[in-house]
This record gives C-alpha cells, sequence and structure tokens, in this order.
C-alpha cells in the first residue's frame, strides 16, 4: 500500500499488487499443470520437474514485467510531480506579471502612448494564455493524482449551458459565430460537481468556436435518454482527420489540420473533458469529419 501510495496509483494498478496476482496465477497454474501431469505421467520425480520447471519460467516472467510497471510508474510520477511543481511555480509570477500590465494600462502611473498600449495588450494577451495553460497543467496534475476534490450535487445543467453562452457570447460576436441553444421544455437535474462540469462545457464551447475558421453556427442540444441528460454541441469547424480521431482525447495531442491552421491551444482540454465526465460516472464520445465539423457529446447521470 506504501508503494502505492508513492506511485499514486490506485491499488489495482500498482506494479506490486499486480505481482501478489500474478504469484496466486502461478501458484493455481502449478497445481493444475501437477494434477494433469499425475494422470498422464507415471514418474511423479518428471511431474514435479515438469512443474518447477514451469513455475521458474512464469516467475521469471512475472518479475520482469512487475520490474517493467515499476520503472514506467515511477517514471510517471516524476513527470506528475515535475510537471505540479513547475505549474505553481509559473503561477505566481504570471499573476504578477498580470497585475502589473493591468496597472500601466489603467494609466495611474500617467497616459501611455498608442503604441506602448498596443505592446502591454500584447504582453496581456500571452500572459492570460500562459496563465490558462499553468491552469490545465495544474488540472491535469490534480485528476492524474485523484488529488481534484469530486463534490457532486444536483445542478441544473441547462442553467450552466446558459451561463456558458452569455460567457462566450463576446467571443462568439468577435469571431462572427452565431449560438444556437434550444433547451428542453423539462430538464432534469444531473448529480455531478458544478464548477467541473462549468470547466468541460467551457472547453467544449471555445473548441467549437475557435475551430470554426468562417462565419458558421454552433449548435447545442440537450435531452433526457432514460437515467441520463444527453448533451451535444455541433459545429462547422475544421473537423478532425480520420487517422488522428484515436488520439484525440490523448493529452497535449493537436490534429495535423489545426496545427496548419495555427489555431492556439496546449492539446490538454479534451483530455480534462473526458476525464471528468469518466470521473462524474458519465460517458463521452463524438463524430467528426474533415472539412465539415465535429459533435462531441456526453451523458451524465440525473439526480434523484
Amino acid at each position: 500500500m506504501a508503494q502505492c501510495r508513492h506511485y499514486r496509483l490506485p491499488l489495482w494498478q500498482c506494479p506490486q499488487f499486480l505481482f501478489l496476482v500474478m504469484g496466486i496465477i502461478i501458484i493455481a497454474t502449478s497445481l493444475l499443470t501437477y494434477s494433469i501431469g499425475t494422470k498422464y505421467i507415471e514418474d511423479p520425480e518428471i511431474v514435479v520437474l515438469i512443474v518447477l520447471f514451469l513455475v521458474t519460467v512464469l516467475f521469471i516472467i512475472a518479475f520482469t514485467i512487475t520490474r517493467s510497471f515499476e520503472r514506467l510508474a515511477e517514471v510517471s510520477r516524476m513527470k506528475s510531480e515535475f510537471i505540479d511543481v513547475v505549474s505553481h511555480q509559473l503561477r505566481s509570477p504570471l499573476t504578477n506579471l498580470k497585475w502589473a500590465v493591468d496597472f500601466l494600462l489603467s494609466e495611474e502611473l500617467g497616459k501611455i502612448g498608442e503604441k506602448e498600449s498596443e505592446y502591454f495588450q500584447i504582453l496581456k494577451e500571452n500572459s492570460t494564455r500562459m496563465e490558462e495553460l499553468v491552469s490545465d497543467l495544474i488540472t491535469v496534475s490534480r485528476l492524474e493524482t485523484t488529488t481534484l476534490p469530486l463534490e457532486k450535487q444536483e445542478i441544473s445543467l441547462e442553467n450552466l449551458i446558459k451561463e456558458t453562452i452569455f460567457k462566450f457570447k463576446p467571443f462568439a460576436k468577435s469571431a462572427n459565430i452565431e449560438i444556437e441553444f434550444k433547451p428542453p421544455k423539462d430538464s432534469p437535474k444531473v448529480l455531478a460537481d458544478p464548477s467541473q462540469i462549468k470547466q468541460v462545457l467551457e472547453n467544449l464551447l471555445d473548441n467549437a468556436i475557435r475551430y470554426t475558421k468562417e462565419k458558421g453556427r454552433v449548435e447545442m442540444k440537450l435531452e433526457k435518454k432514460q437515467k441520463n441528460l444527453y448533451f451535444e454541441i455541433k459545429d462547422q469547424g475544421v473537423g478532425i482527420p480520420k487517422e488522428d480521431q484515436k488520439y484525440i482525447f490523448q493529452k497535449f495531442f493537436r490534429s495535423k489540420n489545426v496545427l496548419r491552421e495555427r489555431t492556439k491551444g496546449s492539446g490538454l482540454g479534451l483530455y480534462i473533458v473526458k476525464s471528468i465526465i469518466e470521473r462524474s460516472g458519465g460517458k463521452i464520445g463524438f463524430e467528426s469529419q474533415e472539412g465539415v465539423g465535429s459533435t462531441f457529446w456526453f451523458t451524465l447521470p440525473i439526480g434523484s
């Protein structure tokens, strides 16, 4: 258990637990081999030698596999710790930088010229982007180490969607994108963490607007399906190439056509979205066609 905590892994993924399971399988295999051997081989010494040979081979294989998993677990732990430490160390200077730029733009120290103001705006935009990236890295680290608290409660998904749309209206307007949402007549409440589901909606809507390059429309749908509430968001964006679709929920992955378009992003948003939905007891998926658009959906369990 101490080793599992050290690697920040649940018990069933811990290398030592896997070795224990393999040991039980080896014992069962050796007993089965001995039982079968005594039926077909008259000399008991040969049966014992066969069993010992089989146990030795299986033990070596189990030990090698366990050691490999241990090395992978240690590398993963070090990577997570590195991301966590670096992210927290970056947050403070970035916040100070943003505060300093905002203070200078307020002109409390004196009027600034148009050219200087332009450069300060560039600094502000880039510091905001860096702050968002750091925030995503911290979220990923907490999701992987299961330290992100999950405070489930009955919430109105419809209200959260409306709040998210209101927040992104200026961004959508500047991108010449129309957002369409037709709520159902009576949508039940879902059991989830409101702050985390809000992050999911923001990530999905941000992607839908950002990856639609020309005038277009983003359609959002909400409906009840058995014991779940089903949410869908459809865009008219660049779409995802078929060969890239199996990697879309992986960390830091960005499809080739998005990179060609030089669209901003870290490749962490969809990984965070999938992790949050699954730990909330829901499911997530998508359909996409390159050059046509994408449709992302997820379900969440309805509250009692």
